[in-house]
């Protein structure tokens, strides 16, 4: 069944690093843009950073800029989010998702595929 996951969340001290992943089955995960997305406790669904499927073109939320870094392996099926520099409000489910591009991230994203998410902690 095709679908996609992510991995690699988890508990961090404010000032690390994490990276997750997002791993693609059953579909040409080439033809796809991937967003990712964090949903805060009692917070609305953030879009967070979105990579094309052609060009690699990136696009961050201000938040996230210049800390964040997503990336793709086509090789791989995979697609990644280098999270450094984590600050407390950082900490959400995170989970990425498929479109044809990145034209409707965030607000339109039509999520074909979307995985049920990993959760960033990031406390002392």
């Amino acid at each position: 069944q095709a679908h996609v996951a992510e991995s690699g969340g988890g508990l961090v001290q404010p000032g690390g690093s994490l990276t997750l992943s997002c791993t693609a089955t059953g579909f040409n995960f080439d033809y796809y843009a991937i967003g990712w997305f964090r949903r805060a406790p009692g917070k609305e669904r953030e879009g967070v950073s979105c990579i094309s499927a052609v060009s690699g073109k990136t696009y961050y939320t201000d938040s996230v800029n210049g800390r964040f870094t997503i990336s793709r392996d086509n090789d791989k099926d995979t697609a990644y989010l280098q999270m450094n520099n984590l600050k407390p409000e950082d900490t959400a489910s995170y989970y990425c998702a498929t479109d044809w591009d990145c034209s409707s991230w965030p607000d339109y994203f039509t999520e074909n595929y979307r995985g049920e998410g990993t959760l960033v902690t990031v406390s002392s």
